[in-house]
């Protein structure tokens, strides 16, 4: 039930015109495929238990894609800790296609059972599965292969909040899959793994500095006031559920620093921020303050474009690295001089150094901050350690190294 509650359809897409709805698949229509995926712990199972609920009568079969995951080598499986399993890599597509194949032509199938203790695929016992009315195939890459998505007639994403997906999967992993919570979160530090790394592309940079924006903007929704509402559903139950503050806006924070490289602007820029923001909150207001800074002691306020009734809203406030916090500091000030009470302001960042921490909460001890990751600290440039460089510049495209590796690949 708890999955259920938290997971809802985002899409709901027909192959085609023609093909019918669960409720419409009869006898006379045989081997009907639905394709369900969604993120991990989205409450796919639970989906798809509710259409089977649903199909009463009709023959069902549900194939899970996780049935297919290759079994790890024993060099893979002594660093398993460090493979990627949501990679379209770890699936074994071919089997999956010509599994699903045979079932939609009507023949059954034995399917593989996989250990995910051991990594490794139970070689002496299968799972036989007979030709159905309904086949049911979920997972959460069964998307990504065009040949797997031509067999579906029927395709549903489940979504749910990232938040909620997380609590569920350390759940999942630990008590059903004898995975420790280490091993969890490292996936995370994995995608800061890669966009810290100087070598990285500029594309695979901004992807998945989206992801983690996307983890650190939902958790920060997370802590705005709700109240309990009471609703009907379209079946006539009651449903009890909550209804979000809706005087929120969002605030970016823009940096530009004179730099002695060949760029003689530098830019932090919490404009990254806002495609993830928007996603999260439809029609959102945004916000803009500009800081020129000229090292790190010289700073000054040179524009700001902020909603006329902002002091009547809870401030989202936008930048991706807090350093010495003197900027986000000033955008604060500048805040609470617009009439924006000081606890309904809540700071997103991707990384922060302990000392812009410390500045920010002594002066504003009721700001809630909402980061990724803190790191070591700053260095003698007030640079953060290990950082990730200049992130507007990465982020956008402008940064030297990364310019002449795109120039060049191009």
């Amino acid at each position: 039930m708890e999955a259920a509650a938290g997971a809802h359809f985002s899409g709901l897409l027909p192959s085609s015109p023609s093909s019918p709805s669960s409720a419409d698949v009869d006898s006379s229509m045989q081997h009907f495929v639905i394709g369900v995926s969604g993120g991990t712990a989205s409450g796919k199972t639970t989906v798809c238990d509710r259409i089977i609920q649903q199909l009463h009568d009709h023959r069902v079969v549900l194939v899970s894609q996780d049935s297919f995951y290759r079994g790890l080598t024993a060099e893979e499986s002594e660093r398993a800790h460090d493979y990627n399993f949501d990679h379209p890599d770890a699936f074994d597509t071919e089997q999956l296609l010509e599994c699903m194949g045979k079932l939609k032509a009507g023949q059954s199938v034995n399917v593989p059972i996989y250990d995910f203790k051991s990594h490794k695929r139970c070689s002496d016992s299968f799972r036989k599965v007979n030709a159905s009315d309904v086949i049911i195939l979920e997972g959460i890459l069964v998307f990504h292969d065009q040949r797997v998505r031509d067999l579906m007639d029927m395709k549903i994403f489940v979504d749910a909040d990232a938040d909620v997906r997380l609590t569920r999967r350390i759940r999942r992993d630990t008590v059903e899959r004898g995975r420790d919570i280490d091993s969890v979160l490292e996936q995370i530090r994995g995608m800061h793994t890669l966009i810290r790394d100087r070598d990285v592309t500029i594309s695979d940079f901004v992807f998945y500095s989206d992801r983690l924006i996307r983890l650190v903007v939902e958790h920060g929704l997370g802590h705005l006031p709700f109240t309990e509402k009471q609703i009907v559903t379209p079946t006539g139950s009651v449903y009890m559920g909550v209804d979000f503050c809706k005087k929120l806006c969002g605030v970016s924070v823009v940096r530009r620093m004179l730099s002695c490289s060949n760029n003689p602007y530098r830019k932090s820029s919490g404009e990254s921020m806002e495609n993830a923001l928007r996603a999260c909150c439809k029609g959102i207001k945004i916000g803009k303050i500009l800081i020129h800074r000229d090292g790190d002691n010289g700073k000054q306020l040179i524009y700001h474009k902020l909603p006329n009734d902002i002091a009547e809203r809870h401030v989202l406030l936008l930048d991706p690295v807090l350093a010495t916090g003197n900027s986000v500091y000033q955008a604060i000030e500048l805040l609470i001089q617009r009439g924006v009470p000081e606890n309904r302001i809540i700071f997103l960042n991707l990384i922060s150094a302990p000392e812009g921490i410390h500045r920010v909460c002594k002066r504003f001890p009721s700001i809630k901050i909402v980061t990724s990751e803190i790191d070591v600290a700053l260095n003698e440039d007030f640079r953060v350690i290990p950082g990730l460089g200049e992130f507007g510049d990465r982020y956008f495209g402008t940064d030297d190294l990364l310019s002449q590796r795109f120039m060049a690949a191009v």
